[in-house]
């Protein structure tokens, strides 16, 4: 059974906000990382944003970006929620979380070594698991499982809940979910098609979570 919220990142295009509206997942991504391909600037986000349905809401992914560009899209509602995948300091991440009074969301690279008590350290809202920055595969599951079945961990889960990215897909994301048990799937280049995300893979996909949800 799948039972969590469904993040699409990776959005640049009036039709990928004609698409999302259609499916309603909870959550989608405005990347504003330069070498992304993905890349939106604060004025295409802004457009976009002004099309999305209400009840979906707008994180903004950024690497290592000025906190006051990111307070500034967070203040004039561009975004709703700070993603933060770089080497932000607490610091930084309380300040953005202070004069905005919305959430931020610390990503986790994972690998063999990673430490989740250690990650947990954050003062951020949420964590986002991922093998990196965009790739769009998978990282080693079995150096986190073990990890997350510490009851220590569990209690700081529930406090702290977490969204699992990293090579997640339409096909892997069932498995995904029962395994990790995680607040959400955050899924990018797994419905994209030739490089832009693909209608009919997106409603496939929530099409899927919504009937193993109600089973």
């Amino acid at each position: 059974m799948i039972d969590c919220k469904v993040k699409i990142c990776g959005l640049r295009r009036e039709e990928d906000i004609c698409c999302v509206n259609a499916y309603l997942p909870d959550y989608i991504g405005f990347v504003f990382y330069p070498k992304s391909k993905r890349c939106v600037t604060g004025e295409q986000a802004q457009k976009l944003k002004e099309k999305l349905d209400p009840r979906i809401r707008a994180v903004g992914v950024f690497v290592n970006a000025d906190p006051d560009e990111i307070i500034a899209l967070l203040q004039q509602n561009i975004i709703d929620i700070a993603q933060l995948h770089g080497q932000e300091s607490e610091e930084q991440l309380r300040k953005i979380r202070e004069q905005t009074g919305k959430p931020v969301i610390r990503a986790v690279k994972v690998t063999e070594e990673t430490n989740l008590q250690e990650a947990y350290q954050t003062d951020a809202d949420y964590i986002l698991l991922d093998n990196g920055m965009g790739s769009g595969k998978p990282f080693p599951w079995d150096a986190i499982l073990q990890q997350l079945a510490q009851e220590e961990l569990q209690e700081k889960i529930r406090k702290k809940p977490f969204f699992l990215a990293g090579g997640i897909s339409p096909e892997n994301m069932e498995q995904a979910a029962e395994a990790f048990r995680p607040y959400a799937l955050d899924l990018s280049s797994s419905v994209e098609t030739d490089g832009v995300k693909d209608p009919e893979k997106i409603r496939k996909l929530m099409e899927t979570i919504r009937k193993r949800g109600t089973e």
